[in-house]
């Protein structure tokens, strides 16, 4: 059976959640630890969200130290798929694995509300069982969620196809005058890859849309009963057994 590692650091709020979506996705979850000097033999990992280490410096920077994190680094420029959430996110761009920064929401204020994406990469091994340009809704929730970077960088991540997750109109999702950058991210960026397509982050949270009773509203399907994040695990599975 395919094994994901989740990584629980100080202040994770969502391992738990990551496991089960894990679980329901069929894989065995493998709980990792922050201060770990290996990873278990899991075949993936995931950075879930949170505010490791009190979003102290800043978000993930300190988790960029943990002893786990230097075997993460390892595996993921050997080809382990690795995906980063929010937080996750925060620490996979601190640890250089893929480029740009995390800031505060242009806002300046915590968000929390169910939200739509465009998938436009679905050669990672994250996002294989989207169609391209597919719709998907999942929630939103952060503080520091703003993707900033300079003007080349966007140009590098637009011209060869990088941008995986964008923000898009809520109109047919949501009500009217939901606007589809909510944080302030450049290009309206909402997810990454690095250059070899192992390593995605990002800022919405698959692992909270992977259950229906306990997902996102789903306009014509009814309340709660998105389950779109969970093409995100069987889509690593798929990729990791083919």
């Amino acid at each position: 059976m395919t094994r994901i590692g989740v990584v629980t650091f100080p202040g994770t709020l969502d391992d738990r959640d990551a496991l089960r979506a894990v679980h329901l996705a069929g894989a065995e979850g493998v709980a990792l630890w922050h201060g770990d000097a290996d990873l278990h033999g899991v075949d993936a990992v995931v950075l879930p969200g949170g505010f490791s280490y009190g979003d102290y410096l800043r978000a993930g920077a300190i988790s960029r130290f943990a002893p786990v994190m230097d075997r993460v680094v390892d595996a993921a420029r050997g080809g382990m798929p690795v995906l980063g959430i929010c937080n996750g996110f925060q620490i996979l761009c601190e640890s250089h694995l893929l480029p740009g920064s995390m800031i505060k929401n242009a806002h300046r204020t915590f968000m929390c509300r169910d939200q739509p994406l465009r998938v436009e990469n679905v050669a990672t091994p994250w996002t294989s069982v989207f169609a391209q340009d597919q719709v998907i809704r999942v929630p939103l929730k952060n503080q520091d969620g703003q993707f900033v970077a300079d003007e080349e960088t966007l140009a590098e991540l637009e011209g060869s196809g990088r941008i995986v997750f964008r923000y898009v109109e809520g109109a047919t999702h949501g009500p009217a005058g939901f606007e589809a950058n909510p944080n302030g991210s450049r290009h309206d960026i909402a997810g990454i890859t690095n250059e070899r397509g192992n390593v995605v982050g990002l800022m919405p949270h698959p692992e909270h849309a992977v259950e229906a009773g306990f997902g996102p509203d789903e306009p014509g399907r009814g309340t709660r009963t998105g389950t779109d994040g969970l093409g995100l695990f069987t889509s690593v599975i798929g990729a990791l057994v083919a």
